[in-house]
């Protein structure tokens, strides 16, 4: 402990004298005649100090004022413990003491025994305070490092999933003749409409992170198609009552399919995967498949998904029939020729009316330039 050094602060140099030589043995001993003296010595040794032992009294900065400075110096006080030597015995100056921030108060005239006993225990008491902060200080470095570690594998993970989506659903948009453009439409119009949803209806428990999880999930929406026969879901005319059947399962064989791939995605991208594919085929009124939802029962991630597929397949060409105008088109889901959507869902619609179509326009020229201005189907691209 020679390394550290205790500070002795009073304008008797007899005090002085006698205080160092308690502590002698133990530590290094600094001497300051006066407050301003002393703050000079403590901004040279701060590191070092293990105890200050300061008196009231004293001309130019008296030890209340020491305190003071000491408080608004990054609070030492609290880091070097300060013991007020005084020969004032009243409860006003103690209590003044610790309210200053002194640790104890030792009364002059003083035994050198229990002034030894006191000061080393307050000493002990500070150093494990002081330990015990720097152990919490590097356990909360050490955890930060953990949570930052966490969060780049959480990020990772949900790039991961994101490929899996992609890279799947883009196999089935290939094989059921959709351009990637069907996908980037539809989820772009889902985060639009999402987006709108989670500002204005509170009570649908969207967040940011929720937004952006159905927006990535909305693109497996027809993984079921892969089990449809080519004979069926290339076929450019009416379906019979029969095909319509085999076109339906696609909601349900897409669940299934959603099961399969459980073990290799997040968890909550799996729940809204496996409900988006099942149920985007739902209606507010009860009329949709597979399951006949009504109202709320169906989710809202699976109402937005049906609202941005139905959009974008009015808009878009297919292999039975050609794109609608975007004006057309809007007009066509808020007059109900294409289904029933919940109110709260259809004014989210209306209010994003600027923002789909303007991703329409730059999907559509993006297709244009890649396809030379023509769809899947060789029809050129937004033209009836």
């Amino acid at each position: 402990m020679a390394d550290r050094s205790i500070l002795v602060v009073d304008d008797n140099e007899i005090n002085r004298g006698i205080l160092g030589e308690i502590f002698k043995d133990k530590y290094n001993i600094l001497e300051a005649g006066d407050g301003v003296e002393a703050i000079k010595i403590m901004e040279q040794n701060k590191d070092k100090l293990a105890a200050i032992l300061l008196d009231i009294v004293m001309p130019e900065m008296d030890g209340y004022a020491v305190l003071e400075a000491m408080s608004n110096k990054d609070n030492l006080n609290e880091i070097i413990p300060v013991l007020m030597i005084t020969a004032d015995t009243s409860t006003e100056a103690e209590r003044t003491s610790y309210q200053k921030g002194a640790a104890d108060v030792i009364h002059k005239p003083f035994d050198p025994v229990i002034v030894d006993r006191r000061v080393s225990r307050t000493i002990e008491l500070y150093d494990h305070k002081n330990n015990l902060e720097e152990k919490v200080d590097d356990q909360s470095r050490v955890l930060k490092k953990q949570f930052l570690y966490l969060k780049k594998q959480e990020e990772k993970l949900k790039n991961s999933n994101e490929r899996v989506i992609d890279t799947i659903a883009t196999i089935v948009e290939f094989r059921s003749m959709e351009s990637v453009y069907h996908l980037k439409r539809v989820k772009g119009i889902v985060r639009i409409l999402a987006l709108v949803a989670m500002n204005n209806y509170p009570e649908l428990g969207l967040t940011s992170r929720l937004v952006e999880v159905i927006t990535q999930a909305s693109a497996m929406h027809d993984i079921g198609k892969i089990s449809v026969p080519d004979s069926i879901l290339l076929k450019p005319g009416r379906l019979t009552t029969e095909e319509f059947e085999v076109m339906k399962s696609h909601t349900t064989r897409g669940a299934e399919i959603i099961e399969m791939l459980k073990d290799i995605q997040d968890k909550e991208y799996y729940e809204v995967c496996l409900d988006i594919c099942r149920h985007h085929h739902e209606r507010y009124d009860g009329k949709g498949y597979p399951d006949g939802l009504k109202g709320k029962e169906n989710s809202i991630a699976a109402q937005l998904t049906a609202l941005a597929d139905v959009y974008d397949a009015l808009v878009s060409d297919r292999v039975y029939k050609a794109a609608y105008p975007v004006d057309k088109a809007f007009n066509m889901i808020k007059n109900g020729e294409c289904g029933v959507f919940s109110p709260s869902l259809m004014a989210c619609f209306e209010f994003a009316r600027t923002d789909m179509e303007r991703l329409i326009a730059e999907t559509k020229a993006e297709e244009m330039a890649e396809n030379g201005g023509y769809s899947p189907y060789g029809k050129p691209v937004g033209k009836i």
